[in-house]
């Protein structure tokens, strides 16, 4: 076998071997970018409402046959943020006529929810143990699960679209999750 032949391709040899450890080096699983990894949750700021819910935009929904409260979420307040939190002003009325205001969060990846704040004296009090808890399903006041299925979720991802979700809430409409559907109606 000629010499330079034989150079040339152990050189060949040693080049492919590099590229290949190369390769190997940059694997996402070693290398820890695992680009189909779970993304880390990161809440973006939240600043609590100028405003006290405004009864022309309250819309009521459906929570579920067991509760004696009544429900409605202030329609203008809903924020859909791109963290994928979906804030809102719900609005709480007892058997007696009391009511009660609250600024909360749903995450759908998650199926949770935040209590934000409350509404004490017309002014908004920021809630200063506020964490992300499980949205339970199997309870008579369920709203939370009321609104993250009927109306801000699509599925586990958050529905991007107001006016989807505002169509959603229509009260002759809204399901409030008691059938499975998606944000389009479908079931």
């Amino acid at each position: 076998m000629n010499p330079l032949f034989r150079t040339l391709s152990q050189y060949l040899t040693c080049a492919l071997a590099a590229t290949t450890l190369a390769a190997c080096a940059g694997d996402p699983m070693e290398s820890g970018l695992d680009p189909f990894a779970p993304m880390e949750f990161k809440e973006g700021t939240t600043k609590m409402p100028l405003n006290p819910p405004n009864p022309s935009t309250l819309l009521p929904f459906y929570v579920s046959q067991h509760t004696v409260f009544k429900f409605a979420v202030d329609t203008d307040s809903i924020l859909i943020g791109a963290d994928g939190v979906t804030r809102y002003i719900v609005v709480m009325t007892n058997p007696s006529g009391g009511q009660q205001a609250q600024y909360e969060g749903i995450r759908c990846d998650s199926f949770q929810w935040r209590l934000y704040g409350t509404l004490e004296n017309n002014v908004w009090k920021e809630n200063p143990l506020s964490s992300w808890r499980g949205i339970q399903s199997n309870v008579p006041n369920r709203y939370q699960a009321a609104l993250a299925q009927g109306a801000f979720c699509n599925f586990n991802s958050q529905e991007k679209n107001i006016k989807t979700i505002l169509q959603s809430l229509n009260p002759n409409g809204f399901t409030g999750g008691t059938k499975p559907t998606n944000s389009f109606g479908i079931q």
